[in-house]
């Protein structure tokens, strides 16, 4: 776990010395600003339902932007060699780097308490979906930084990482609305797949069992695979 911590500190640390990650901050909040004062604004509706309802779709395209370059600029490099050398398992790397961008999206997310106090001031706010819909982005999120890892672990190209990211996570967020073809004995199996309806679950404020398995196997899995890749790539 030392190891893991000292590779989460560089990397946190370097993705404030990218402007990378300021435009990618800066796309979020645009985004996530549009859809919540659209809502405030324009239809006269104060309340983050519409906020939560797209952020599945944001995180879809901004997460693989902070995850491409993780492994992909290291593997390109060769820099990802002399790291192997190193005392440190793949586990620790990949465990390093996931919390390092986990963290970087989180402290992303917290310029949007704002829209949760605007939201209060004009009447009374339910705190339950409002703590709901930010522990299921963090979910959410750690799901997509899984994913994002092993893609950017499999190529050294930081662009096909990030669409590779982009299209494995659209996938997820919309399996649930592309059901019409499966066959209904088996509905119920495919329909657990999709990422958008398990976080919509706890952005109501319902925390069920099934959907923090979900999460948390989705993180194994993604982790591990990234493990895996990295260990026959050293």
């Amino acid at each position: 776990m030392s190891a893991a911590l000292t590779v989460f500190k560089k990397e946190l640390k370097g993705f404030f010395f990218s402007p990378i990650a300021y435009i990618v901050i800066t796309m979020f909040l645009l985004l996530s600003g549009w859809f919540f004062f659209s809502t405030f604004f324009l239809y006269n509706q104060a309340e983050l339902r519409t906020f939560f309802t797209q952020l599945p779709l944001i995180f879809t395209f901004i997460i693989p932007a902070v995850t491409m370059r993780l492994f992909s600029e290291e593997l390109n490099t060769g820099s990802f060699e002399l790291l192997a050398t190193l005392p440190v398992s793949s586990s620790g790397i990949v465990i390093g780097k996931f919390l390092a961008a986990l963290a970087f999206i989180a402290l992303m997310l917290l310029p949007t308490l704002a829209y949760a106090f605007s939201v209060s001031l004009l009447g009374d706010l339910d705190f339950g979906p409002v703590i709901g819909g930010y522990c299921g982005a963090l979910l959410l999120a750690g799901a997509y930084t899984g994913i994002g890892l092993l893609a950017s672990s499999i190529t050294r190209n930081q662009i096909i990482a990030f669409i590779l990211g982009m299209a494995l996570c659209l996938v997820l967020t919309i399996f649930d609305r592309m059901l019409f073809f499966v066959p209904e004995s088996l509905l119920a199996v495919f329909a657990y797949l999709g990422s958008t309806a398990h976080f919509q679950n706890i952005a109501r404020g319902i925390i069920d069992t099934r959907d923090l398995i979900y999460f948390l196997s989705l993180i194994f899995l993604a982790l591990y695979g990234t493990a895996f890749v990295l260990q026959e790539k050293a």
